[in-house]
């Protein structure tokens, strides 16, 4: 496993295996890994012949300092699981490589309508710093495919986006969310969560399936009844709600009975820690 730290090295290094007409499989990654950056890292071998991980904390993507100064780093750790895995090159560039100058000044890549809505309006200019940092290491690394997990759905949507919007050559390969036995799905920050609130935790996912099941049942009618009522349930078992809704799986617009695919997308806060989930699910009617 190659460890670069620089554009210069990874460029060198990027060259090499495409001379040698080997297919790239990028895993991106903030650290912090846990299952199902290693399921992401396995589909990629699948893929590609070369797998690169790159470790980035991305501060453009951060609303808050405070999060971003408390954000897990964990490179050893780290080290050690791709080193396991038996990746090819880990790509782990310190802020000054990748942000010469301020962020603040720095171009960035926007998606207009997509970026703004849902979690990008709890979280102004998230996905603006999202991708800025995947269009770079695409640039950097010019893969074959990239991989990324369905638990930011928001996100893999944007991404699939400003892909095809600006013509990458890159097949965005997507794998659903890995989930612990009791639904809670792998997060970096449920490492924030004490004791209590790993058992809470796993009520968020309990709630959007049982939510699914109650709109199925009533084929989409009492809608906002049957979405009160999963917010109520979860602020009484201690969650604060910021997004809970049913939204169009293509276009994230609101639910219509018109729509057949859907998905329900959630995010919440327990304690300081907020958490993310979906689920997707078919109307037939």
């Amino acid at each position: 496993m190659y460890i670069i730290k620089t554009i210069d090295c990874l460029y060198k290094k990027i060259q090499f295996f495409k001379k040698k007409g080997k297919t790239l499989g990028l895993v991106p990654t903030m650290g912090n890994l846990h299952k199902g950056h290693i399921e992401l890292i396995l589909l990629a071998k699948k893929h590609a012949d070369i797998v690169i991980v790159s470790i980035f904390i991305n501060p453009m993507q951060f609303d808050n300092t405070l999060d971003l100064k408390n954000y897990p780093q964990t490179f050893l750790e780290d080290y050690l699981i791709l080193k396991k895995e038996k990746i090819d090159i880990l790509f782990a560039p310190e802020t000054p490589e990748i942000y010469p100058n301020s962020i603040n000044m720095h171009t960035y890549i926007e998606v207009p309508k997509l970026s703004k809505i849902i979690e990008g309006k709890s979280r102004p200019g998230h996905f603006t710093g999202v991708t800025t940092i995947i269009g770079k290491l695409f640039n950097l690394i010019q893969p074959n495919f990239a991989f990324f997990g369905e638990k930011d759905y928001q996100q893999l949507l944007i991404i699939k986006t400003f892909v095809k919007e600006l013509n990458y050559p890159i097949k965005i390969i997507s794998m659903p969310t890995i989930r612990l036995k009791n639904g809670l799905a792998f997060s970096s920050r449920n490492r924030y969560l004490n004791n209590l609130e790993l058992k809470k935790a796993p009520f968020l996912y309990k709630t959007i399936k049982k939510t699914i099941n109650i709109i199925i049942k009533n084929n989409g009618n009492k809608l906002h009844e049957t979405i009160d009522f999963a917010k109520q349930s979860l602020i009484q078992k201690g969650f604060l709600v910021d997004i809970f809704n049913v939204y169009n799986l293509k276009t994230l617009n609101f639910f219509s009975k018109k729509n057949k695919k859907n998905i329900i997308l959630a995010s919440v806060w327990l304690g300081n820690t907020r958490l993310i989930d979906n689920e997707k699910f078919i109307l037939l009617n």
